[in-house]
């Protein structure tokens, strides 16, 4: 199965953005997590800053973030395209594919989160992520 979704980045406003998208769009949260939630060592002013959110509405779901402390949100690298799938081998080729003559922005690895991950920005300019729930 392979779902694709908007993904959002903030600059320290997600929860803000994602509870106002949640009543225009008579949403449910799914799921939201802090930066201070993880494993990662990351600055007292980023623990509380989302590090993800899924906001589910009638017509699909909505996933966003805050950017770490240390990269700007800008217009244009403040939305990717995000690829859910459940096959590794579709995973790393997906992944292999759309990066072609574009650059990996984080390569394609396995995550705390129980996921083989990566981004890449892909020779057009658009943005990806890639993600694989990996089987307990």
């Amino acid at each position: 199965m392979v779902q694709l979704n908007p993904y959002l980045t903030f600059d320290g406003n997600c929860e803000e953005a994602i509870n106002f998208y949640k009543g225009c769009l008579d949403g449910e949260i799914l799921s939201m997590n802090y930066f201070g939630d993880s494993p990662m060592d990351v600055p007292e002013e980023s623990k509380k800053k989302v590090m993800h959110v899924s906001l589910k509405f009638d017509g699909g779901v909505i996933m966003a973030s805050d950017t770490p402390t240390n990269q700007a949100v800008n217009t244009g690298n403040n939305i990717s395209l995000s690829i859910g799938l459940d096959d590794l081998k579709k995973t790393d080729e997906y992944f292999n594919r759309l990066s072609e003559g574009g650059k990996i922005t984080m390569p394609l690895d396995d995550t705390f989160w129980g996921a083989r991950f990566g981004m890449l920005l892909d020779k057009y300019g658009i943005h990806w992520m890639i993600n694989c729930e990996l089987k307990k």
